[in-house]
This record gives structure tokens, C-alpha cells and sequence, in this order.
């Protein structure tokens, strides 16, 4: 069974996610771009032996639709070979792309993978990737039917899941 290992982690600045903040400037493509490169430049490693880039995202929406994984990787100047995905886990997104890599690795479909996340704020607040409201009626927007038997999960979003997980295995938050 093969190891799988971290070999370095990059990240961008952070910055006020509104119109006016540090880096409004910056479309999300070129922000992950950036990181990208910055990876390949720190390690050394040669892009052409990338089997795979995983991203996530929580708000796909606008300019971080499309996959915007792929548009990244391109814009890093990645080869045209490398395939790149864009996940979505909420707010678990970056972290989900990590949980994909690693079992590729171990199972041998992936030699080296890249897993990382996105998010500009600036371009895509918060709550924007809901083009309409969720309904609380018979019917949701997917035009799935609801009801009793198909409840929300008190795990569908992570701060109730950390308390409800804390509750069940009796530890503290």
C-alpha cells in the first residue's frame, strides 16, 4: 500500500470578502492560480507529473462557476493534460478535496494530486450561490417532494453537527 504524504500547503492572503477589500482586485481564477503556481515554485515538482487537481468551492456561481479548478489550473500554467475537478462540501469544500486526494493515492490511481479550495468573497458573497429561497413547503426548489420522511439532517450544516457529534460521543465543543 503506498504512503500518502503532505508535501507542502500555500495559501493566499486573506482579506475583508466585500467589494472594497484587499483582494476585490483579483478574479477567483487567479487567486487559486496563484497558489497553484506558488506550489510547483516552492516544491520543485515538475506540473507534467500532476495526475489530478481536486478543488473545492462552496459558491459555484458567477465568476467561480464553470470549474473553476480547471480555469485555475490553466491559468498556473499547469500542462493541458493535467484534469482538474471543482468539489463542493460548504464549508468543509477545501477539505473535502483533501479527503478525495488522499484515498487516490493510496489506492493507487494518483502518483501526486493537488487538493485545494477557493473562495473569493468579494466576487461571490455569501449566500449568492441560492438563486432562489429555499421552500419550506410541499415542494423544494429541485422540485423533490418533501416531508416528514425526508427531514433535513441535524448534520446537514457543520456548526449543528459539531454539537450534535459532541452530544453523541460526549465531548465538548
Amino acid at each position: 500500500m503506498s504512503d500518502t504524504v503532505i508535501i507542502d500547503a500555500v495559501r493566499t492572503p486573506l482579506g475583508k470578502g466585500r467589494p472594497a477589500g484587499a483582494l476585490a482586485g483579483l478574479h477567483p481564477v487567479d487567486l487559486l492560480a496563484h497558489a497553484l503556481a506558488a506550489l510547483v515554485e516552492r516544491t520543485g515538482i515538475d506540473p507534467r507529473v500532476i495526475d489530478d487537481v481536486i478543488a473545492g468551492c462552496v459558491s459555484q456561481i458567477g465568476e467561480q462557476s464553470t470549474n473553476i479548478a480547471r480555469r485555475a489550473v490553466l491559468a498556473a500554467g499547469y500542462p493541458e493534460r493535467v484534469p482538474a475537478t471543482t468539489v463542493d462540501r460548504q464549508c468543509g469544500s477545501a477539505q473535502q478535496a483533501i479527503h478525495f486526494a488522499a484515498p487516490g493515492v493510496l489506492a493507487g490511481a494518483y502518483d501526486v494530486v493537488v487538493a485545494a479550495g477557493v473562495e473569493s468573497m468579494s466576487h461571490v458573497p455569501m449566500g449568492r450561490g441560492w438563486p432562489v429561497p429555499i421552500s419550506t413547503g410541499p415542494v423544494c426548489p429541485s422540485g423533490i417532494r418533501t416531508g416528514s420522511s425526508l427531514r433535513a439532517s441535524p448534520l446537514s450544516s457543520s456548526r449543528p453537527a459539531g454539537a450534535s457529534a459532541a452530544r453523541r460521543w460526549t465531548r465538548s465543543r
